[in-house]
Order: C-alpha cells, then sequence, then structure tokens
C-alpha cells in the first residue's frame, strides 16, 4: 500500500471515529417512556422504577435508555395500564390490582385478601404457574408482566376512631388500593374510596374519609398520616404480600434486540429485589419514630380477621362463577398457597414465632 493510501484510509477511519459512528451509535439508541403510578416522594415504590431504569442504562452501556414519570406527569396514576396497551408509552410501573375494574383477575397478580406474603408470591410467579396465567390474561391487553417490586405484608391502614369489632367499620369511608378488597370491606359495611397515594393525606385530613391504608411505616410516614390519624392497625390482611410490576408493551419488547430483552428481564428482577430489600430495612426505624411521636399501634382482633375472612371467600365464590378468567387463575394460586402455608408453618412459621418473642 503506498503513502497517499495509507493516509487516504487514516483518514476515514478518523472520520469514522469522530462523525459517522456517533451518529450511527445515536441511531441505534432505545429510548423508552415508563410512566409510574406512584409520587417521586415515594422513594421506596416509585425508586423501583428509577432503579430498574439505572441497571438497563448500566447494563445496555448507555445504549437503552429509559426516562421515568411520576404518576400524573403523563397520564392519571391509574391510567398506566392503558398507556401501555395503547402504546402511547412502552413501559408502566403499578400495581395490578389498580385495574380490578378491567378484568377482576388482574387483582391476583398483585394482592387478593388473605393471600400469599411475598415470599411465596415469588415461588409461584417465578416456579409455579402465576407468571405464565398472569400473561395468558394480560396478552389480551397488548401487554406482559414482569416483576417489578413487593412491599412485603402491609400494615392495616390509619384510622381516627378505634376499630374494636365488625360492626365498627360499618359507614366507614376508608381509601384502599384495589376493586376487591373493596368489595369485601363493602361485605363488611365500610365505604371504599379510591384515591392514588398523593392524594390519601388531604382527604383524611379533611375528614372526606376516615381510614386510609397506604404501605407500611416508612412511606406512610413520609406522606404524614400520623398527624391526622392516631390509631394504626395492622396486619393488611388484603396485602400478605402485594407485587409491584412492570407492564410492557408487547410490541415494543418484540422490537428489542435479544440482548435488550435480556437486559430488560434482568433490571426487573434487580428491581423486584431491591425494593422489598429496602422496605425491609427502612420499616423498623420507622415504626420506633412513629410510637414515639404517639401512634398507637394496635392489632386487628380475631373476631375482626374472621369476619373479612368469611367475607372475602364470599366474594371469591361469586367471582368464580361470573368470570372465567379469575376462576382459572385464582384456582391455580389457591392450589399453591395451600402447600405455601402447610411448609410456612413449619420451619419458617416456628422459627419466627420464636425470635419474636427474644430480647435482642
Amino acid at each position: 500500500m503506498d503513502r497517499r493510501s495509507l493516509i487516504k484510509q487514516a483518514g476515514i477511519a478518523g472520520v469514522l471515529a469522530s462523525g459517522i459512528a456517533p451518529a450511527v451509535h445515536a441511531q441505534a439508541a432505545v429510548r423508552w417512556r415508563l410512566a409510574s403510578s406512584f409520587p417521586k416522594s415515594l422513594d421506596t415504590i416509585y425508586g423501583g422504577a428509577e432503579v430498574f431504569a439505572k441497571a438497563v442504562r448500566a447494563m445496555s452501556g448507555g445504549k437503552f435508555e429509559i426516562s421515568v414519570h411520576a404518576g400524573g406527569e403523563l397520564m392519571p396514576a391509574f391510567g398506566v395500564v392503558d398507556g401501555v396497551q395503547n402504546a402511547t408509552v412502552e413501559i408502566a410501573h403499578s400495581v395490578p390490582y389498580y385495574f380490578y375494574g378491567k378484568n377482576p383477575a388482574f387483582a391476583i397478580g398483585s394482592a387478593v385478601p388473605f393471600g400469599m406474603n411475598a415470599r411465596q408470591m415469588n415461588a409461584w410467579m417465578y416456579h409455579g404457574n402465576g407468571r405464565k396465567l398472569m400473561n395468558e390474561l394480560y396478552a389480551k391487553y397488548n401487554m406482559f408482566s414482569l416483576p417489578g417490586g413487593n412491599t412485603g405484608t402491609q400494615m392495616g391502614g390509619w384510622f381516627r376512631k378505634e376499630i374494636k369489632t365488625a360492626a365498627d367499620l360499618k359507614g366507614l369511608k376508608m381509601r384502599l388500593g384495589g376493586g376487591l378488597v373493596g368489595e369485601v370491606m363493602t361485605k363488611l359495611g365500610a365505604v371504599p374510596q379510591s384515591l392514588p397515594g398523593g392524594e390519601v393525606y388531604q382527604a383524611l385530613e379533611k375528614g372526606t374519609i376516615d381510614a386510609a391504608e397506604w404501605v407500611g411505616p416508612y412511606d406512610d410516614q413520609k406522606l404524614g398520616f400520623n398527624k391526622v390519624a392516631p390509631f394504626y392497625y395492622y396486619p393488611g390482611w388484603w396485602e400478605g404480600g402485594p407485587e409491584v410490576d412492570f407492564f410492557i408493551n408487547q410490541k415494543a419488547f418484540d422490537a428489542l434486540s435479544a440482548e435488550n430483552k435480556a437486559i430488560v428481564e434482568a433490571a426487573a428482577s434487580h428491581a423486584h429485589v431491591d425494593m422489598l430489600a429496602k422496605y425491609d430495612s427502612l420499616n423498623p426505624t420507622a415504626l420506633k419514630q412513629l410510637v414515639a411521636a404517639g401512634t398507637k399501634v394496635l392489632p386487628f382482633s380475631p373476631a375482626i380477621l374472621e369476619a373479612s375472612f368469611k367475607a372475602s371467600m364470599e366474594v371469591y365464590g361469586e367471582l368464580a362463577a361470573k368470570s372465567e378468567d379469575w376462576k382459572k387463575i385464582y384456582t391455580d394460586f389457591r392450589n399453591f398457597q395451600r402447600d405455601q402455608v402447610l411448609w410456612f408453618r413449619f420451619a419458617e412459621g416456628r422459627f419466627d414465632s420464636f425470635m419474636a418473642q427474644q430480647k435482642l
């Protein structure tokens, strides 16, 4: 090769390195928008989407970027699944039971009254039929789900007055997270209210509602519920282990390379594990601070739990009679849970029960 040819080719290489290559990179970059159902102030549950987006960016070397938008920024907090279904956004981060109105079976993908705890849900989703059955349902809405977090068993909520018996629930206006628990509470005489997290404090402060549940000590303290309702009940029997999900538009996902698909799936699992660990880390300190500030932490009585369980079973029977999707998924869910409860009764349950009574 002569000198002039070498210089010419070196020049072309320089152009590729400094000019054309970046242009190709820009064309190859993938950019998605994620619509969350949660406010930015909640670094735990909203933060799960940010953990996910950060992992996607890191694993792709910056070639795949996902912008995260809080509830109400691009669309209403409870409209994010419509946004994914209609391809307004590629992905959403939300709780499946928010969309009970679309199909009751959505709720099973997150939490149902007296359902599974977080570990049991993971077992059903990862090694049972859970993810398969839920995604068969979601396919009807042009999307599928990946795990996006779990809060662990939630608290039962904040009440302006003491709740001693099931009769005390009658006429009570209470903010609840999903339509399914609303149906159960209606059987108990309560008046369910559906509100996004960012609107709950004001409604409780003004007396528009008498009680509200959200998640647990860390988030609830951030939202200031203890300032307007002194009684904090447990457990949230309707949310034993509520899964948060990423809902992804099927066409948008299909358009990704095999590498980017794997990145999305890995990032979702990372965010899923991180959220529960964060809640378990932060809740103890927040609970101690709430108690120190005067919050009265009280258990629901056995009578209330028994009445709630009975009402829940009645609702499930009614749903099975009118929804084939519900019947199919719920049957598998309960069969799986039956074995999980049996197993947890032994090693796990006995260990936790003993340790709860020890001084460390």
